[in-house]
């Protein structure tokens, strides 16, 4: 917790002097009521005390009570403002933090687990925080100035206020430890809540196909249930509290009248009048200690979860970024070109390389294509291109340069990545093709050739707005050849120097393939292109064929020398295309 207070701005710090100052303010007005109170008090039982006085002293207490609830307005504007920007901010921070992260570090935490984080434990914190300003700072100041006003008054009072003081601390302590534990389990069954209603949404048409809607009410009725039953055990232990201080409080009104009506009876009749007085003064003040410390429990009961919240943010910021940027920005005097040096790749947790020994060069225009059965490290090889990856072993040199040396802002807008799965974003067809920032203007008449090479012109200009129609999160509205085609066309409106194709071709009919990969080739002949494809036909004419298997590159030819020289990419073009068609191809 102390960790994320160090990022307060210097405005959030003056707010909270401000606040502090006002707060003392306040405490005293609130304190100096009851010495009004005493006085009218006085003036009531005193013969010869005129309207007028009692009316003055009354003026003075409203005077308190008024510069009380504007002092109480303001900090607790203050307290908002300050509580919400660091909420602000620290959202911010979690954001930026997770938008660095590489694939590794994802793998840690789930998706609906960083959205927890990002929401409800920020959400936690602020309403600490805001509670904190008005309640934390103005609790101890007004028990420690209300017990040094009553300590002269009376020794009986004070040891029964001492002893109601204890039994709080103590009431407090004990649900304090009990329900501390829990509030860690409470974020993470939130967590698993969030896990099983993303996946019921995303998963919604399977779940329905396989007639699995009552199987995934069973999951969310399970997680459901088991974050209401730990809330409400632990709400029912908070609810302890309030009857205790509601006990303590009127024992304590009682007690001092009880005691009060005892030193009366045993005093002199010149003392009665004081005693009285001081009775009235120490019932408030009493009562003042009991509030300051009902309102540090409201506190308490809001630490706990906000502490763990803390943690749990923490975890995130603290998290060790393995992908770290280089250097190099600058401009290189080749271009185009990829060159894998001996490189061998393993999963930071795995015992046993995915990619071992891997040499090969793509020279600008040139199109280097990856085939193999599945798993044998075709897309895991170009994802460590953009380093999605570092390479355990050897070295991956784009332009020249080794890309551990690059920004990873430069060596991205070097290429034009289209990944397995097409991921569309809310917004326009228009907005998704020229989606990103690389120092390029959104130039419409730019987007509608991209959209043309990549064969979507014809679905495009047939939708209601065309360029201007709305895509749904993800895609939905639009089918999976569609969504392809428009993830083609934004990396085609970038016009990189490299193109990835990790198997961005699989939805596509063979006809529209054929005719993409014809246009594409025309549009970018001075790209170099990497291709991931199971299907023969799409690699067909690659200047490089590459084949894997098991990580090894048992391969490198074109079509015709591996039909002769490679008996697996031999077995993999049999098994799609027929002996003539081989020869004819």
């Amino acid at each position: 917790m102390i960790k994320l207070l160090k990022d307060f701005s210097k405005k959030d710090i003056c707010f909270i002097i401000i606040s502090f100052i006002l707060i003392i303010g306040q405490v005293w007005l609130e304190l100096k009521m009851p010495d009004y109170m005493s006085s009218i008090t006085r003036l009531v039982q005193t013969e010869g005390s005129t309207m007028r006085e009692i009316i003055e002293q009354g003026s003075y207490m409203l005077a308190c009570a008024f510069g009380s609830l504007i002092s109480a307005i303001i900090v607790g504007y203050l307290a908002s403002h300050v509580s919400s920007n660091f909420s602000m901010n620290l959202r911010k921070k979690i954001f930026e933090k997770v938008e660095a992260f590489g694939t590794e570090e994802m793998k840690k935490f789930s998706t609906s687990s960083l959205i927890t984080r990002t929401t409800n434990d920020v959400m936690q914190i602020e309403m600490l925080i805001g509670m904190g300003m008005q309640l934390l700072i103005k609790a101890p100041i007004m028990a420690i100035w209300a017990v040094t006003k009553i300590l002269d008054k009376s020794l009986e009072w004070s040891m029964l206020t001492g002893a109601c003081v204890i039994i709080l601390l103590t009431t407090i302590s004990i649900i304090m430890m009990i329900v501390m534990p829990r509030f860690s389990k409470v974020q993470k069954l939130i967590d698993r809540v969030n896990g099983v209603i993303r996946e019921n949404l995303s998963g919604i048409r399977v779940i329905r196909a396989f007639n699995a809607e009552k199987y995934q009410k069973n999951r969310f009725e399970e997680v459901n249930s088991n974050l209401t039953s730990m809330q409400l055990f632990n709400q029912r232990c908070f609810a302890v509290m309030m009857p205790i201080m509601n006990i303590v409080m009127h024992g304590l009104t009682l007690g001092i009248y009880l005691i009060g009506a005892i030193l009366i009876e045993k005093a002199m009749m010149s003392d009665k009048l004081v005693i009285f007085s001081n009775m009235v003064v120490f019932t408030s003040y009493g009562m003042q200690v009991i509030m300051s410390f009902l309102m540090l429990a409201m506190i308490f009961m809001m630490l706990p979860r906000a502490s763990i919240s803390a943690n749990r943010i923490n975890e995130v910021l603290e998290e060790k970024i393995t992908i770290q940027d280089g250097n190099f920005d600058g401009e290189t005097e080749e271009r185009g070109t990829i060159e894998f040096k001996d490189v061998s790749f393993k999963y930071p947790d795995a015992d046993e390389y995915i990619l071992k020994n891997i040499s090969f060069k793509a020279n600008q225009g040139e199109t280097i294509a990856f085939i193999g059965s599945t798993g044998s490290g075709k897309s895991t090889l170009i994802n460590l291109v953009p380093r999605f990856y570092d390479a355990t072993e050897g070295e991956i040199l784009v332009d020249g340069v080794n890309v551990k040396e690059y920004t990873q802002e430069a060596l991205h807008n070097k290429m034009g990545y289209i990944p397995q799965k097409a991921v569309m974003f809310t917004g326009t067809v228009k907005s998704n093709v020229s989606y990103g920032d690389n120092g390029k203007e959104k130039d419409e008449t730019k987007v509608m050739k991209a959209v043309e090479v990549a064969q979507g012109k014809e679905f495009v200009e047939k939708m209601e707005n065309t360029y201007d129609s709305h895509i749904a999160r993800g895609g939905t509205n639009i089918s999976g050849g569609q969504k392809q085609r428009l993830a083609i066309a934004r990396a085609i409106f970038r016009d990189p120097e490299i193109y990835i194709f990790d198997d961005s071709f699989s939805a596509l009919d063979y006809k529209t393939d054929l005719i993409l990969r014809k246009e594409l080739k025309k549009y970018t002949k001075n790209a170099t292109s990497l291709i991931v494809a199971q299907r023969i036909g799409t690699i067909i004419n690659a200047d490089k064929i590459i084949v894997l298997d098991k990580g090894k590159c048992v391969g490198i030819g074109t079509h015709k020398e591996l039909l002769e020289n490679c008996d697996i990419y031999k077995e993999i073009a049999l098994s799609q295309l027929s002996k003539e068609e081989l020869e004819n191809a």
